[in-house]
């Protein structure tokens, strides 16, 4: 869908990736950076490749951060659902868990999936577009474009 054009959450290409808002947003800014070639682990990247994603993925981090006020940073990547690499980046706040896990804290996978996957936290498509605009500006700063 990136490569025709045709997703609506699809942010930024990097050198080694793509910027992708997640289509369902409890976590605000909850964002997925995809890997460009297909590959499904990070030991079987060339050297000078591994950095880059690496360093392109906290980029992205710290941009997403910026963008939506985050307290700290949940860095997740996993492939079992999907064998490619890429990484889940959810900006986490106090109390975003809703009372579930540990006093409200905890992992992002201790809130309910059928809370998190709720149709209800997908962005409507000015919300979304604004979010995207806000994650764009804050990545081109951090390029220093």
């Amino acid at each position: 869908m990136i490569k025709a054009g045709t997703n609506p959450y699809f942010v930024r290409e990097l050198d080694t990736g793509y910027v992708v808002l997640g289509d369902n947003q409890h976590f605000k800014g909850y964002t997925l950076f995809l890997l460009k070639e297909h590959l499904t682990e990070l030991f079987e990247l060339q050297d000078d490749v591994k950095a880059r994603f690496l360093d392109e993925m906290t980029i992205v981090a710290e941009a997403v951060a910026k963008a939506f006020g985050a307290e700290k940073m949940n860095y997740e990547c996993l492939g079992n659902g999907d064998a490619h690499l890429h990484w889940h980046l959810f900006p986490r706040v106090n109390g975003d868990l809703d009372g579930f896990g540990n006093n409200g804290k905890g992992p992002v996978w201790w809130y309910p999936r059928e809370k998190m996957y709720s149709e209800d936290n997908k962005p409507a498509s000015e919300e979304l577009e604004m979010m995207k605009q806000a994650l764009g500006r804050e990545i081109d700063k951090l390029l220093g474009k």
